[in-house]
C-alpha cells in the first residue's frame, strides 16, 4: 500500500521540486508551510509519512516531530536540513526518524527513505488492525468466560480451573467450548496468543 506523504517545509521551492520528484514514482504529496498548518490539519488526515525541515520559524522541525509524538502519532520521519548538526541528528533519531538528510537532498536517498518509512507504516497498520480485531473477539466473551479465558492462558488443567471457580468441569468444558466459538479457534495456544495481545494493547 502507498501512503501519503507529508512535507513540511517553509521553502516553497523546495516543497514544489520534492512533490514533483515524488510524483514521478507514484507517490502522492501534500505541501504545508510551517508546523502550525500542518497541526491544524493532521486530525483529518489518514496516516502516512512525514519529510520535516529543520529550521522553521516558530516550531523547528524537531519540535514538531516531539510535539506529534507526545499526541501519540508516530509516522515515519525524515528529517531534511541545509543546517544539520550532529546533536539535532541524534534528537531526530531518538524521536524515531526513519533518516536524516542534508540539502540539497539526494533523490535516491529520499526514495528509499520514504520506501523503508511506507514499509514501517504499513507493518504498524496491520498490527493495530489485527489488535482491534482481537479486542473485538474478546469483548465477546462473558466475564465468566473471561474468567476461564485467564486460567486457559495461564496453563491450568479443565479441573483446576474447576476448582478454583467453584465450577463443575463440566461447566468448565462448556465454557472452553463457548470461548472456542467465539475466537475461532480451540486450540489453547492460539487462545493464549489472542488473550495476550489483548492484555498488551494499549
Amino acid at each position: 500500500m502507498i501512503h501519503s506523504v507529508y512535507l513540511v517545509d517553509d521553502d516553497e521551492a523546495v516543497r514544489k521540486a520534492l512533490a514533483l520528484l515524488l510524483s514521478t514514482v507514484g507517490i502522492t504529496t501534500k505541501g504545508f508551510a510551517d508546523p502550525q498548518a500542518f497541526l491544524a490539519e493532521v486530525p483529518k488526515l489518514a496516516p502516512g509519512c512525514l519529510i520535516l525541515d529543520i529550521r522553521m520559524p516558530a516550531i523547528s522541525g524537531l519540535k514538531l516531530q516531539e510535539r506529534l509524538a507526545a499526541q501519540g502519532i508516530n509516522w515515519p520521519t525524515i528529517v531534511i536540513s541545509g543546517h544539520g548538526d550532529i546533536e539535532a541528528c541524534r534528537r531526530a533519531f531518538h524521536n524515531g526518524a526513519v533518516d536524516f538528510l542534508p540539502k540539497p537532498v539526494d533523490e535516491q536517498d529520499l526514495i528509499d527513505a520514504i520506501q523503508r518509512g511506507q514499509e514501517a507504516l504499513t507493518r504498524t497498520l496491520d498490527r493495530r488492525a489485527e489488535q482491534a480485531e482481537t479486542l473485538a473477539l474478546l469483548a465477546a466473551l462473558t466475564p465468566r468466560e473471561r474468567e476461564v479465558l485467564d486460567r486457559i492462558a495461564e496453563g491450568f488443567t479443565t479441573r483446576q480451573i474447576a476448582e478454583g471457580l467453584g465450577l463443575s468441569p463440566r461447566t468448565v468444558d462448556s465454557h472452553r467450548a463457548a470461548i472456542g466459538a467465539k475466537l475461532g479457534t480451540v486450540s489453547q495456544a492460539e487462545m493464549t496468543r489472542l488473550w495476550l495481545e489483548g492484555r498488551e494493547t494499549p
